[in-house]
């Protein structure tokens, strides 16, 4: 099991997909997960201060990945909200759903049985600290927050939309502001964890960090 931790735009999807692929694992995005609860709070007009009529919906709604091609589609009550999760709204209030005890600990059962027969690469932030904390493997990755900014913007502008660089700055930076101080599962990076600056790599180099570092462990184990 490899766990990959991070703030938000560090690189820990596109990292986490590819190092799946090339080892045969299946890649959970826990993120989407937390949007796709998040979507669904949205639609349901539900005030993000009514913790009890979160928890009810957490409770009753049913979010699973799938594998489709090159990609993972996100599915709520097996319907594709794969770019639904991504608009603004969503990620704007995404840090106040997932914050809420309750919720965290109706997806991390989740996680948790996704992960139980191993073979899988988790990426989140709180994967290495609670949600697999025996993990083989467990990688925190970080960037500058002007590379982070330029990511997220090319992110938005390739679906259509536009948001101004100084905006973005300051919400990547409430956003770490928010998972780093809430009381459930803050963002942090697990002791044993190897730290993995992307400011300055490539997607490939990132990627063939996480395989070499989970060769080693391979080895290891096999010796």
């Amino acid at each position: 099991m490899i766990a990959i931790d991070g703030p938000a735009a560090s690189g820990k999807s596109t990292t986490a997909r590819l190092v799946a692929e090339r080892l045969g694992y299946l890649h959970i995005d826990t993120g989407a997960m937390y949007r796709a609860i998040t979507l669904r709070v949205l639609e349901e007009r539900i005030p993000l201060t009514e913790v009890d009529r979160i928890r009810e919906l957490a409770e009753k709604t049913r979010v699973h990945l799938e594998r489709s091609d090159s990609t993972n589609r996100v599915f709520v009550d097996d319907r594709d909200v794969t770019d639904d999760i991504r608009s603004p709204a969503v990620t704007q209030s995404v840090s106040i759903v997932s914050s809420y005890p309750v919720v965290r600990d109706i997806l991390v059962r989740e996680q948790r049985r996704m992960a139980s027969k191993g073979g899988v690469v988790l990426e989140g932030r709180d994967i290495g600290t609670v949600v697999l904390p025996d993990a083989d493997l467990k990688v925190y990755m970080v960037a500058r927050v002007s590379e982070r900014v330029k990511r997220r913007k090319i992110e938005i502008e390739s679906t259509g939309g536009f948001v101004e660089r100084a905006v973005l700055e300051r919400e990547l930076l409430e956003r770490d502001r928010l998972d780093s101080s809430r009381q459930a599962s803050p963002l942090s990076k697990a002791r044993d964890a190897v730290e993995l600056d992307t400011s300055d790599l490539t997607i490939e180099e990132q990627v063939q960090f996480v395989i070499d570092e989970a060769k080693k462990v391979i080895d290891r184990k096999g010796r």
